[in-house]
């Protein structure tokens, strides 16, 4: 069987795009390869770790993408999901790709497509984090001090509307802060409920990158990472958490300042994100293809 690759780099092109790739990645994971070794946590930056699951070794990995094969790529010949042609071109095998994962391809295109044709919706102040907390007593997901103690916190939950629109903040908000809420939200709605505004939804940019495998190059998988990093940063900063141990000034959404703060890394985060969905997008339906076409 003849290579089906729409582009095919040489061993030179793909291998320096992989050393390229690998270099940022250790660039970028560094930080928890080495608090791993020293038995360290960090509880902004490994949250990207430990939540979405991902070991350094795996967001290390190199794909070139959907289409492109390789000349001379044993490596990559041994990875699950890949197939070498009779002219000895690398690529990803869409087909067995599409065959196992196509349905799971086809939700995360729903909910990317469904999320991106929504106008950001920016009210909500990051007060997930606080609902999580809400008269929580001594039980913290964080090991940080409440920046306005226990009181304060609860105070702010009751003086500020929840209005979370993303399940997996809200899975995790206190017994008695999911009633405030204005929206049930449910696995089964989320498709209705995401929209591009939302801090989480944008960090999961990064789980579905990874989910999408050897469908999504490697660039892209990174440029998912950076921005959930950085979102990240901002979720705690505007948190209840006092995260000033990590020489960080907090985001006071408790105050008109803090909240017109929080809008605008909303815009910023939204306009950074909408390039990265579209092409997360366009690696599901260049997968879908290959579905419809059996």
């Amino acid at each position: 069987m003849p290579t089906l690759a729409a582009t095919v780099l040489s061993p030179a092109a793909w291998r320096e795009r992989a050393s390229a790739h690998e270099e940022r990645a250790d660039a970028l994971t560094a930080g928890r390869r080495e608090r791993v070794a020293r038995g360290e946590r960090h509880a902004i930056e490994d949250f990207l770790f430990e939540y979405y699951g991902l070991k350094p070794a795996q967001v290390r990995r190199w794909h070139p993408g959907i289409g492109v094969g390789l000349q001379v790529a044993d490596a990559h010949a041994g990875y699950r999901w890949y197939v070498t042609s009779s002219d000895g071109v690398t690529t990803m095998d869409a087909a067995a790709f599409a065959a196992e994962r196509g349905d799971a391809v086809a939700q995360i295109r729903r909910l990317l497509a469904a999320t991106a044709g929504r106008k950001p919706l920016l009210g909500c102040f990051g007060m997930h984090e606080w609902a999580m907390v809400y008269r929580a007593g001594e039980d913290l997901r964080h090991p940080l001090p409440l920046r306005l103690g226990q009181g304060g916190t609860d105070a702010a939950v009751e003086a500020n509307p929840l209005v979370c629109t993303h399940i997996d903040a809200f899975r995790f908000f206190t017994p008695e802060a999911a009633p405030l809420n204005a929206h049930r939200l449910t696995r089964e709605n989320q498709v209705a409920m995401d929209q591009p505004g939302c801090l989480h939804a944008t960090m999961d940019l990064y789980k579905w990158a990874f989910k999408l495998g050897p469908a999504v190059p490697g660039d892209l998988l990174l440029d998912c990472f950076a921005l959930a990093r950085d979102v990240r940063y901002v979720d705690m900063q505007a948190s209840p958490y006092d995260v000033s141990s990590y020489g960080l000034a907090p985001i006071a959404v408790e105050t008109p300042e803090g909240k017109s703060e929080y809008a605008s890394r909303q815009r910023e985060f939204t306009r950074r994100a909408a390039p990265l969905r579209e092409r997360l997008l366009e690696a599901c339906d260049a997968v879908l293809e290959y579905r419809e076409s059996d």
